[in-house]
């Protein structure tokens, strides 16, 4: 079996941020089982989590950075692709800056404090997502794509093709990795991060990566390398790869397939791990759609008091007390509303939308909160947004997440779908009262 991994010992570096040159102190630590990788910021106060997962990434220009709020964490993707490439699962990442030390420009310092540190398996199953599907993403000559393996080994194939033309001597280089540990440490860790001439000059201008000077990163000039020796013929090539590498790992499993990649960057590689989210999220729901529900209508009619005809939830198929929860509203011609919401033309009214997702977030609340003869009563509603009409024979997909949650109130995120387009939107708070006031 394929077991989750984690580090046995914390291990610390320090450098400067590529683009800011702030100095900053980076400390992996161990993690448990299913934590997955979390940067946390420990120069805030309390310390701030941020998962590396597609969701928190900020949008920049030529690095990777996660965002919480106003707390963001600068250029992650080399630490990211060296925790890919060892096959680490769980990790924390301390960081007492706003960017992740740059070090050589490449993986190999973040790979060999890994290995100083050891790793060690644990004892539960890796989290490992085959590719079903082709899927691919293109802005113009760019692109990048994956699609389903050709064999059963769990490995992620990788080709990639960066044609620069005559510019600095970059040329077109294409490289193909199976990607394994001991084909990352060889052959992708070491390649850094490279520009032309006038892209530094550019940067520079702009006050970032001041610091900086030949030595300190690849710079291409007219001849080639300015001050400075390649450590590969095609390093230009394999760092792309290697930046590939540290982005795909913000999806949170590792992935199994082929990857075909063509003058793709950070922006491009996020929004194929956006699209892979997507089809794995719409994979979950088709599986939930068809198996055994968490709560029936007999279980929910114990839990609300809602009754014909206006009881808005036929099913909840998944339920993480407190958290999250999912249900199913079948919709059909039958429902009394339609004979007057329109004739001619059936359109569930909206109000109707967003009390079928109130009841699904009564019933998270009252889950979670057991209120013994509590009824979560609404509060009130805000940035209420509907996208779509909903006519008879559609089926709602309701889904509400706990914002926050306390004694006598709760604050909840609800949402509805049918497929995969959003119908509604909407936060809502309630109140817990008793249900019966005598």
């Amino acid at each position: 079996m394929n077991l989750q991994q984690t580090i046995r010992n914390p291990v610390e570096l320090a450098g400067r941020g590529l683009f800011t040159g702030e100095p900053s102190v980076l400390r992996f630590q161990p993690a448990p089982a299913d934590t997955g990788i979390v940067f946390v910021r420990e120069d805030q106060n309390p310390p701030i989590h941020i998962p590396a997962r597609v969701q928190n990434v900020a949008k920049r220009l030529r690095r990777t950075s996660l965002r919480n709020g106003t707390v963001q964490i600068e250029t992650i993707e080399h630490c990211m692709s060296a925790l890919a490439g060892l096959g680490i699962d769980n990790v924390f990442i301390g960081l007492n800056a706003n960017e992740v030390p740059s070090m050589d420009g490449s993986s190999r310092l973040f790979v060999e404090k890994l290995r100083e540190a050891g790793i060690v398996t644990l004892d539960k199953p890796r989290q490992v997502f085959r590719v079903p599907e082709t899927v691919r993403v293109a802005e113009g000559r760019s692109y990048v794509m994956v699609a389903p393996p050709n064999d059963e080994d769990d490995v992620l194939e990788i080709i990639y093709d960066l044609d620069y033309g005559p510019k600095g001597q970059i040329g077109e280089q294409v490289f193909k990795i199976r990607l394994t540990q001991e084909a990352f440490e060889q052959q992708i860790a070491s390649a850094r991060t490279f520009v032309l001439k006038e892209e530094a000059d550019q940067f520079q201008a702009a006050g970032l990566g001041k610091h900086l000077t030949y030595q300190d990163i690849l710079v291409f000039g007219a001849d080639g390398p300015i001050e400075n020796e390649l450590r590969f013929p095609d390093e230009c090539v394999r760092h792309k790869i290697l930046d590939l590498i540290g982005d795909l790992y913000l999806f949170g499993k590792f992935l199994v397939g082929q990857v075909f990649a063509r003058q793709s960057g950070h922006s491009l590689n996020h929004e194929l791990v956006r699209r892979l989210c997507e089809l794995e999220a719409a994979r979950e729901m088709k599986q939930r759609l068809t198996g055994e529900p968490v709560l029936d209508i007999r279980k929910i009619q114990r839990i609300l008091p809602h009754r014909f005809p206006f009881l808005m939830v036929d099913r909840v198929i998944k339920l993480d007390p407190g958290q999250h929860a999912i249900g199913i509203k079948n919709v059909t011609v039958n429902e009394e509303f339609f004979s007057g919401h329109y004739p001619g033309q059936p359109i569930m009214p909206g109000v109707l939308i967003i009390e079928c997702m109130a009841q699904l977030g009564g019933l998270l609340l009252a889950r979670e909160l057991e209120h013994t003869g509590k009824v979560a009563v609404l509060l009130s509603l805000d940035r209420v947004k509907f996208r779509r009409p909903v006519m008879p024979g559609d089926q709602l997909i309701l889904e509400a997440q706990a914002r926050r949650v306390k004694s006598r109130t709760g604050h909840v995120y609800c949402k509805a779908r049918v497929y995969e387009d959003l119908v509604a939107e909407a936060d809502i708070k309630f109140m817990m009262v008793d249900a019966d006031p005598l």
